[in-house]
């Protein structure tokens, strides 16, 4: 598939005492759509997708507090509930009562856990290759690549080198649309390499130290009541099918796609998504 890009504008909003950069892909007028990326992600994840949902929307895509550009916060406050305030704080700073949510694994929870805050605001949501339970073999091997990746890349070529190695869903990406794709992960070095746009200490409880809280996430789950679309890559190690069905059974507004041949977690560009997507969002063809 050919790539596709929308215009964006760069922003930010503040978020307590954070500064929370996202991009702004314009829509005056038109409803609101919020992306939210996963654990090691950025604002930029949804680049080749915001074009098909600009069609309807207005389209916001974040940088979760440590990551991208946003600002860096206390080690132990990157957890769900801090990232929910923070995504409840840049809608309140936009003035935004109602929007629909897209999040992609880490960015799912932090959208259960708002819809769960609070129902009322959001309109539709959709749950990229996550849900109230994960999979402790994909849980295993996220701890073990992030806590063990790399500080420090000679070029662009390592950095895709490693995500083609770590993330499934990359593995078969062509060279330089990869490194598209992953540029925004990385920041110049004063010594002439590459290093993470993201906090040292988000990896630090991966690294061995302690560990992060868990959440019960069916309680929040169970007070979303807007429509869910729960999109699910067939060969998923973080989301079961059995995790998806109880979703289905707990909220009787889920909908579950499955897209074939696909890892954690579907580029959410793959035509099964983007027809998904259409159907679920109303998107105009």
């Amino acid at each position: 598939m050919a790539q596709v890009f929308g215009k964006y504008q760069d922003k930010f909003a503040q978020g307590g005492k954070l500064r929370l950069h996202y991009l702004d892909f314009g829509g005056d007028a038109m409803p609101w759509l919020v992306c939210i990326h996963g654990l090691s992600g950025n604002a930029h994840n949804f680049d080749q997708l915001a074009p098909y949902l600009a069609r309807r929307y207005h389209v916001l895509s974040l940088d979760v507090r440590g990551r991208g550009d946003s600002s860096w916060g206390p080690p132990t406050e990157y957890v769900p509930r801090f990232y929910a305030e923070d995504l409840a704080a840049i809608l309140d700073h936009l003035s935004i009562r109602k929007t629909v949510l897209i999040g992609t694994s880490m960015g799912g929870i932090i959208s259960m856990m708002y819809a769960g805050g609070w129902p009322d605001r959001v309109e539709r949501m959709v749950l990229n290759d996550i849900g109230p339970d994960i999979d402790p073999k994909g849980a295993e091997r996220i701890g073990s690549y992030m806590g063990s990746a790399p500080e420090r890349f000679d070029d662009l070529s390592e950095v895709a080198a490693y995500y083609r190695a770590n993330y499934p869903a990359m593995a078969s990406i062509p060279e330089q649309q990869l490194r598209e794709a992953v540029k925004w992960s990385v920041k110049p070095l004063d010594d002439g390499g590459l290093g993470w746009k993201l906090d040292p200490a988000v990896r630090r409880p991966l690294r061995g130290g302690k560990p992060q809280q868990r959440y019960d996430l069916w309680t929040p789950f169970a007070r979303i009541t807007c429509p869910i679309l729960v999109i699910r890559g067939a060969d998923s190690d973080i989301l079961s099918m059995r995790t998806a069905t109880q979703m289905s059974t707990t909220h009787g507004g889920v909908t579950i796609v499955e897209v074939p041949g696909v890892g954690h977690a579907p580029s959410l560009v793959e035509p099964e998504s983007l027809a998904a997507l259409s159907d679920f969002l109303h998107l105009p063809t």
